[in-house]
């Protein structure tokens, strides 16, 4: 036994793609960035950025391609999982991702997308924009759904 937990928090790298799995389920993908500063051994600030390919399925994965966008802000939780699939060529292919389970929207709006008041990220300023809370998909077996994925 043991545990797989991914929190995160950073900026999206790109708008969120949306997709649907032959069976009709809900999949958006996106990068999101997340930095760090540190000084290194001669006195200097660095600045190290690592970015990560995110996964979220089913109405998470429709609310977040509705909300996000480049730039945005976001807490996120889940699992890291690495999928593998052979290339036209027949070279073996590995991708690591992270499978959302939980996610809230926190901090500027980075891209024209509605901003929080505060840090709390679940009500928005903007009268036209309903209330988005956090979500999580509880224990949903996402194991099943590696191979309805569509890219």
């Amino acid at each position: 036994m043991g545990v797989n937990k991914v929190i995160l928090v950073g900026n999206l790298g790109k708008d969120p793609e949306l997709k649907y799995t032959p069976g009709g389920q809900a999949v958006a993908t996106f990068s999101l960035a997340t930095s760090e500063r540190f000084t290194d051994k001669n006195g200097q600030r660095q600045d190290r950025t690592e970015w990560h390919n995110i996964v979220v399925w089913g109405k998470q994965a429709e609310i977040v391609n509705q909300y996000l966008k480049k730039g945005r802000t976001v807490y996120l939780e889940g699992s890291i999982r690495t999928r593998s699939w052979d290339d036209k060529d027949g070279v073996k292919k590995y991708r690591t991702e992270i499978n959302v389970q939980t996610f809230q929207f926190i901090g500027g709006n980075g891209g024209g997308a509605p901003s929080s008041g505060g840090s709390s990220g679940s009500s928005y300023s903007d009268p036209g924009i309903p209330e988005v809370p956090s979500y999580d998909m509880g224990p949903v077996s996402q194991d099943s759904m590696a191979d309805d994925l569509p890219f």
